[in-house]
């Protein structure tokens, strides 16, 4: 009677290691080797430069590219919450700011960029938005005949009184993780950095960026 072939628990040969057969060592590529718990995609990518480039102070980018990918994480979540008020958040920008300067909630164009978190691209086109929703109505100023002033209306105060109060909590969410002492340390660490690169939003256009090694 013929045996069973007996089943075997024996791995397949992997070459020999000592003749540096290439079967012998399982290369893992970097994209796919584990990932140390609590990694994230900004320290992924350091890890890449660290690698490519290791000639290249890359630790900048630990908060740099955290801030640059959190920006797009902060806006999608107060869009979100903002959408049933049929606005985005730069939409509501104009109107909360126009609502915390205090009656009679009017600001010029410019008082108002200089207030807002955003870049001036598109304010024009925005107000235009604003006004036609029936939430802003622009003016002549009466102090200066070529001036313009940007009011809210009933309409649009009433609306900012609504949203203010979700923003809010939609920014104490974004921050769940921290406790207060934490939010300050963070707050004042990003308020030095605004305030150490002049204007705010960074250096002036053509400034050199010397460092230590320089």
């Amino acid at each position: 009677m013929p045996h069973k072939k007996e089943a075997s628990n024996r791995r397949p040969p992997q070459g020999d290691a000592k003749r540096g057969d290439a079967a012998a060592e399982v290369v893992v590529p970097f994209d796919e080797a584990p990932v140390e718990k609590g990694a994230d995609l900004v320290e992924r990518g350091i890890r890449q430069w660290r690698r490519e480039r290791p000639d290249i102070d890359s630790s900048g980018k630990s908060v740099v590219g955290r801030l640059l990918r959190l920006e797009e994480v902060v806006l999608r979540t107060l869009n979100q919450v903002l959408e049933p008020f049929g606005m985005k958040y730069q939409e509501y920008a104009v109107l909360a700011t126009l609502r915390v300067a205090g009656a009679p909630y009017r600001l010029s164009p410019s008082r108002l960029q200089s207030t807002l978190l955003f870049t001036s691209g598109g304010l024009s086109n925005l107000l235009k938005r604003l006004e036609k929703e029936g939430w802003v109505k622009r003016s002549i100023d009466p102090n200066d005949g070529r001036g313009v002033l940007v009011k809210l209306t009933a309409k649009g105060i009433r609306l900012a009184d609504e949203a203010m109060p979700r923003h809010a909590a939609a920014e104490l969410h974004l921050l769940r993780m921290f406790d207060t002492t934490q939010r300050d340390v963070l707050s004042n660490l990003l308020g030095a950095m605004m305030t150490g690169n002049a204007p705010e939003t960074g250096p002036e256009p053509g400034h050199v960026v010397r460092t230590k090694n320089d």
